[in-house]
């Protein structure tokens, strides 16, 4: 037995002789079972790591998982919080179901997207920009714009502070697209730059890397239960003869084969042994790398939320500076007086107060 991150690993293996052809002192020696054929009985510990391809488990990509219903049930390491780190152990199919994807690599997708997702909004804000620039541009314009520039009296005035206020509220336009451009474009473009990728592809160079690992240990596994299963074979065949006719080659033959089938249960033994300390490997650095790419995720989701939130705040200073700009409107338009504007006009443009008068003869 051996000790893992995941729980403690029991292997049990056969008996690998019969009982008139143990050897006295060997290290199979009162295991039960079968003596003359290839059996395997695993017990896992925590619902996780299991002998490859043993009772209880099953393989799927070189990854060893328990059956479903086998043994006591699974505990999520967050219960709760759908942490990334209980979610992603199993590759996944694609929608053809030609080829899988890797967990790791559906959470390296979502950091892609992420960041795909952050560029388009700062594109966003940056036609929003331009439209506020268009805008400001044209009151701008339309501020010194001739018409009704012959407008007199209080109304004449109210007229002129209008045209003002666009001139006005041009500037108030021109200042929050340049916020915009400050505040919000231009943060979501500089959060995480060109390294971000350089740093997924270490992630996933790294986790891809002990996935190969854990293929190739998992190779030498069914190699080496190949071999032990020739060499029980081997054994029983020499054993057979032996019960035919007795003789001392042939007794010379199964203390051969007895060593050798001792020597592939070692080997055995040993390729289990290491494929699981890889898979361990691989199950602790799948864990810390998913916890990474979860914090990196919630990073850029308040990110992206702080500065959307001063985007609102932008906005609604805007519309203040922009109620500023129409109140000395409003109060000039409440100060016009029809008859005020009257009495400046006739005294200005009067011909005469002389009325006419009958003609006499």
């Amino acid at each position: 037995m051996f000790e893992s991150r995941s729980g403690a690993v029991s292997v049990f293996l056969p008996s690998l002789f019969c009982e008139r052809g143990t050897a006295a002192g060997s290290r199979w020696s009162g295991v039960s079972g079968c003596p003359c054929s290839l059996q395997q009985r695993l017990t896992w510990h925590r619902g996780y790591l299991v002998v490859p391809g043993g009772e209880g488990s099953q393989m799927i990509n070189c990854v060893t998982f328990p059956l479903p219903g086998e043994g006591p049930e699974q505990q999520l390491l967050k219960p709760n919080e759908w942490s990334y780190c209980d979610y992603f152990w199993t590759d996944k199919k694609d929608p053809q179901g030609t080829t899988s994807v890797a967990g790791f690599e559906v959470l390296l997708q979502k950091q892609l997207k992420g960041k795909q997702m952050q560029k388009e909004m700062a594109e966003f804000i940056h036609e929003r920009i331009k439209i506020e620039e268009e805008y400001a541009k044209n009151l701008s314009k339309l501020s010194l714009s001739p018409l009704a520039a012959q407008e007199e009296g209080t109304l004449g005035e109210a007229w002129t502070q209008l045209k003002k206020s666009l001139h006005d509220e041009a500037e108030v336009h021109l200042k929050f697209s340049n916020k915009l451009h400050s505040e919000v474009e231009k943060p979501l473009l500089t959060f995480r730059g060109d390294n971000f990728k350089k740093d997924l592809k270490k992630y996933d160079h790294h986790i891809a890397d002990l996935r190969k690992q854990l293929a190739s240990r998992y190779a030498s596994v069914e190699k080496a239960r190949k071999a032990l299963a020739d060499r029980q074979k081997d054994l029983e065949v020499k054993t057979q003869q032996l019960e035919i006719k007795l003789s001392n080659k042939t007794e010379e033959d199964i203390k051969k084969a007895r060593r050798k089938s001792t020597q592939a249960g070692d080997d055995l033994m040993r390729c289990v042994d290491l494929y699981n300390q890889t898979q361990s490997k691989w199950f602790e650095e799948m864990v810390t790398t998913s916890m990474e790419l979860e914090k990196l995720e919630v990073d850029r989701i308040e990110w992206i939320q702080q500065h959307l939130r001063q985007y609102t705040t932008l906005r609604h200073e805007t519309d203040m500076f922009n109620q500023s700009t129409v109140e000395p409107v409003d109060q000039l338009l409440q100060s016009v007086d029809p008859a005020k504007d009257r009495e400046l006009w006739v005294k200005e443009h009067k011909t005469g107060e002389v009325r006419p008068v009958d003609m006499d003869i």
